[in-house]
């Protein structure tokens, strides 16, 4: 029997991060699974104003901070939020406004700063546990994460592999997804998805026990739904109009190989389960801006899933 924990899209948000790596001892698992999507997608300037005070805008809320006491705090608001903070000056905030190719090589800095600061706190927290602690960047995270995520060594980088869980599960995962109106880091056509799945397909010994880890969720699964976009990506009817966003190539590949479970994120506002024949398939969730950790606990034995909950705290 093993028990394995998943959850995906924590999007920056350093509590988020914190509690599923705590996950694993909290829920007694042996297995830890982040689907995808570990990165923000944004900085939060703090602005120095003089004499010891600090401006910073966060979800449209702007705070005046006085002291380090108080800028500390904001700084912690804002990774719990998944964001970046940055503590910058007036000067070179209006240097941004003229010049904003300056601002992408500050991200990506602070981005793998982030992660690298992460990994340090799971490998500190996992070392001597036994747990595993498997993670496929998402389509958000950009390519630069994946040599941080090889270089941990309480944590395995498992993009476009086949691994063993244990003596009976072997998993595939993969965080590439078929195009989105954000043109993220790791999107590809229906066609070169489905090559990148029969790739790793390929390679599976039993598929009966087989864990497909896909960032993306299989097309008109239930797992998909995502409000409508206009042309300038605004939700139509004010995000009650659903439309299915997974992949094709996804839903075609279960169909054919029915494994035993699959994982998924990316549509954060979809959590659900499904059945797409034998394959049970979830989606927890996400819901990082609140702090909160959407997952999913299951328990494995041979050839079945024995028991299954979606957790959120």
């Amino acid at each position: 029997m093993t028990k394995l924990f998943f959850a995906t899209d924590v999007h920056g948000s350093e509590i988020c991060w914190k509690k599923f790596i705590s996950a694993g001892k909290f829920y007694e698992a042996d297995v830890l699974i982040l689907g995808g999507d570990m990165t923000g997608k944004a900085i939060v300037p703090i602005i120095e104003n003089g004499h010891g005070t600090f401006r910073s805008v966060l979800l449209e809320q702007e705070s005046i901070l006085h002291g380090e006491d108080e800028v500390k705090e904001m700084e912690k608001r804002i990774r719990s939020r998944g964001y970046y903070p940055y503590r910058t000056t007036r000067e070179e905030v209006a240097e941004f406004e003229k010049k904003p190719d300056l601002i992408n090589p500050i991200f990506i800095k602070l981005v793998l700063k982030t992660a690298e600061e992460w990994l340090d706190y799971a490998c500190e927290k996992l070392k001597g546990t036994g747990i595993r602690c498997f993670i496929a960047p998402g389509n958000d995270d950009m390519f630069e994460l994946d040599d941080l995520v090889k270089s941990c060594k309480q944590v395995e980088h498992c993009e476009g592999r086949v691994v063993q869980i244990d003596d009976h599960h072997e998993m595939i995962s993969s965080g590439w997804t078929n195009p989105t109106p954000w043109h993220t880091f790791r999107e590809s056509t229906e066609e070169d998805l489905a090559d990148r799945l029969t790739a790793m397909t390929a390679q599976v010994n039993n598929m009966q026990n087989c864990i497909f880890n896909l960032h993306v969720p299989p097309y008109n699964s239930g797992l998909d739904e995502a409000p409508e976009l206009t042309k300038d990506l605004r939700p139509k009817l004010a995000g009650n109009l659903l439309t299915p966003v997974g992949s094709k190539a996804v839903r075609e590949t279960f169909e054919k190989h029915q494994p035993l479970l699959g994982l998924h994120g990316h549509i954060h506002e979809c959590k659900a389960t499904t059945r797409i024949g034998r394959t049970l398939c979830i989606n927890p969730g996400s819901m990082y801006e609140q702090g909160f950790l959407s997952g999913a606990l299951v328990v494995l034995e041979k050839n079945k899933i024995k028991s299954f909950v979606l957790t959120n705290g």
